[in-house]
């Protein structure tokens, strides 16, 4: 009888000990992977997203075309500031 060897599936038991390990770091005093103003943004963007395209949806047969305008402008605005905000942490500090 040949022994199988085990399959490495991305969310095997390691991976999400791993990354459970590191949510718990993140909200801790640890060192952590992650950065927690960067996954709270991150989530802010998205419920923020869900909000807005589920607007769209419930009013989208109601809407004028300057209403969509008006959607539109708000929707790259949120985006823009959430992508310059982001790119704000990415840099350093100047050294003094």
């Amino acid at each position: 009888m040949a022994l199988e060897k085990s399959k490495n599936y991305f969310f095997g038991w390691k991976n999400v000990k791993w990354f459970l390990t590191e949510i718990m770091n993140m909200y801790s005093a640890k060192k952590s992977f992650f950065s927690k103003k960067r996954i709270e943004s991150g989530v802010a963007f998205v419920i923020a997203q869900w909000g807005m395209i589920y607007f769209l949806l419930e009013k989208i047969s109601k809407m004028t075309s300057s209403d969509l305008a008006i959607w539109v402008g708000i929707e790259f605005a949120v985006s823009g500031y959430i992508i310059n905000h982001i790119q704000k942490e990415k840099t350093l500090p100047d050294a003094a």
